[in-house]
């Protein structure tokens, strides 16, 4: 194998897509030198567990992990279970609220599987910020926080919004670059991956690196997926699309979507060119339920995209209910709202149980539950009742007898 030749290849095909490749001219070079080696790259990417849900924004860079992967480098995917607790002050005119460390733990445990939808289980490292911070010395931390200025991290665009605004600024809030920077050095990582949105912080890393005599890593940034109302995808706005959402609900929120973002749905979300689909012919609706279809099918398998489609037509189009939905068997003497939805399926935990009924999302029979303590009661046998979850999700709750 021509070495240097392949390396050019490869870092063509990693390329594709990508924003920012820092520095620009180094991938073909920095693949070039692992193989050499006898070995391939250390790619790493973090993700903040601030809620359960991986969403298909966050799936762009982690489709880019895959290529790495495919190609022999080791994905290194680090869960922030330190980071989650400051929460990622970019683009936020405000504080994050704190998470405990029992709820970042609980939301941490919801990711692997998600991330195995999109990652290969072999060449692949997951971590925790926990390994190295829970045994880091305050002699330690002041050493690293030395390497960066009060004058760098306000270049920091978020920080010196917050600050010419009269927001408030915290100073945790400012350790959180410094943080993200650490995990490239405790995991020696060659490359780091982020969206756009995460450049200064990978720039961090790099910076880093360099001050305690490490190689900087490169950093390679992908666009931002826009979220159902044009502003960036993400968990904290709720305007996202979770890989935990049910394949109806997946469907229905894309279908969702404008006609205008279908370009990049197809290209950041479902992998390929809108030209590659050959939908110029299509009514735009047509083109948005294939959409709808790929991207179902890639989390939940065409089975389920298909029965989602004929679902979604059933009930938008005719305004009914599906045929063959979900059965809830519940107990005599009737069962808490929010329990229902958590032991069906439908809420990953009992506190969002509660945040879809405070926000209207819960209706039984037709009528709106915003009461998170009601009460379902235990149906006679033969009297079925329906819950309905959002506007796509349908739970039959039938009784004991």
């Amino acid at each position: 194998m021509d070495i240097g030749r392949e390396a050019i290849r490869q870092a063509r095909i990693l390329a594709d897509g990508c924003v920012e490749v820092i520095p620009e001219d180094g991938l073909a070079a920095r693949i070039e030198s692992a193989l050499r080696g006898g070995s391939g790259l250390r790619v790493k990417l973090g993700i903040d567990p601030t809620t359960p849900h991986v969403h298909i924004g966050h799936a762009v860079p982690y489709r880019l992990i895959r290529r790495f992967q495919d190609l022999g480098h080791t994905a290194v995917l680090i869960i922030g279970d330190y980071t989650a607790r400051i929460g990622d002050p970019t683009d936020r005119n405000r504080e994050r609220p704190a998470l405990s460390e029992a709820e970042v733990n609980e939301n941490a445990r919801a990711y692997t599987d998600q991330i195995l939808k999109i990652v290969r289980e072999d060449r692949l490292e997951i971590r925790r910020q926990s390994e190295w911070f829970s045994g880091i010395t305050l002699g330690d931390f002041i050493r690293t926080s030395a390497c960066f200025s009060l004058a760098h991290m306000l270049t920091h665009e978020t920080f010196r919004t917050r600050l010419d605004s009269g927001n408030r600024l915290s100073l945790h809030e400012l350790l959180y670059p410094v943080l993200q920077a650490y995990d490239s050095v405790a995991v020696e990582a060659d490359v780091e991956l982020g969206a756009t949105d995460q450049t200064f912080n990978c720039l961090c890393g790099r910076d880093l690196m360099r001050s305690v005599g490490m190689e900087p890593q490169m950093v390679m940034t992908v666009p931002l997926l826009r979220g159902l109302d044009g502003r960036k995808m993400s968990k904290s706005l709720g305007n996202h699309i979770s890989l935990l959402d049910s394949p109806e609900d997946m469907y229905g929120k894309i279908m969702s979507i404008p006609d205008s973002f279908m370009p990049e749905y197809w290209r950041l979300a479902a992998g390929v060119t809108a030209e590659d689909t050959e939908s110029s012919s299509l009514h735009p609706m047509e083109t948005k339920g294939r959409l709808a279809r790929t991207i179902c099918a890639a989390y939940h398998g065409v089975e389920a995209a298909v029965k989602a489609a004929g679902d979604f037509d059933r009930v938008f189009s005719k305004r009914g209910i599906p045929d063959d939905i979900a059965e809830y068997r519940i107990a005599d003497g009737g069962e808490g709202i929010c329990g229902v939805l958590v032991s069906s399926g439908n809420a990953v935990s009992l506190s969002e149980a509660r945040r879809l009924v405070l926000q209207g999302g819960v209706r039984l029979d037709g009528e709106a539950i915003r009461d998170p303590s009601f009460t379902v009661g235990s149906p006679e046998l033969g009297e079925d009742r329906i819950i309905k979850i959002g506007k796509r999700r349908f739970l039959k709750v039938t009784g004991t007898g």
